[in-house]
């Protein structure tokens, strides 16, 4: 998919009905604020017009919209039943080992309490390894510190997916 022209995926979004478009929006990233607003700036002339209204809207989530994306998302390691996009995105655990998914989850349950949120990582490409290695440093920031990662995370989850929905055939 090129960026600097406009693609059938794109043509599509821009088409669609409003309510078809903010439910796809609503898969991409769960805030009803993120998608409304990308909504609202329909039509996009490319791509990347499209991904760079994505990058503005999730900068400026408010704490509320930011909790409301991160309910959308899973833990890492327990994906949701029947969800194809989750699976696929936390592949690096597929294979894991019986002990790094217990760590995972006894890591997942301190971060949750710890920040009350879920791990939010763009978990694309990386191992069941890494993202524990992720998780075992990011436990340690401060909330503060760790806003910001999650905010960074969700962006790049975001394009991935908004990149994903515009090469989708829908047929």
């Amino acid at each position: 998919m090129t960026s600097s022209t406009s693609t059938p995926g794109l043509t599509r979004f821009n088409t669609s009905a409003d309510s078809d478009a903010l439910a796809a929006l609503h898969e991409v990233c769960a805030s009803s604020a993120w998608g409304s607003r990308l909504l609202a700036q329909r039509p996009y002339a490319t791509a990347e017009d499209l991904l760079l209204a994505g990058d503005a809207a999730t900068a400026e989530l408010s704490a509320e919209d930011l909790a409301e994306a991160m309910a959308g998302h899973p833990p890492i390691g327990r994906p949701k039943p029947g969800d194809p996009t989750s699976a696929r995105e936390q592949r690096g655990m597929a294979g894991a080992s019986e002990e790094l998914r217990a760590e995972m989850l006894e890591l997942n349950l301190a971060y949750q309490e710890r920040f009350g949120h879920v791990f939010l990582i763009c978990a694309t490409g990386r191992t069941g390894e890494q993202m524990r290695d992720a998780l075992r440093e990011r436990i340690t920031h401060t909330p503060e510190r760790e806003r910001e990662i999650v905010r960074a995370e969700l962006g790049r989850i975001n394009r991935i997916r908004l990149t994903r929905l515009l090469e989708e055939d829908p047929a």
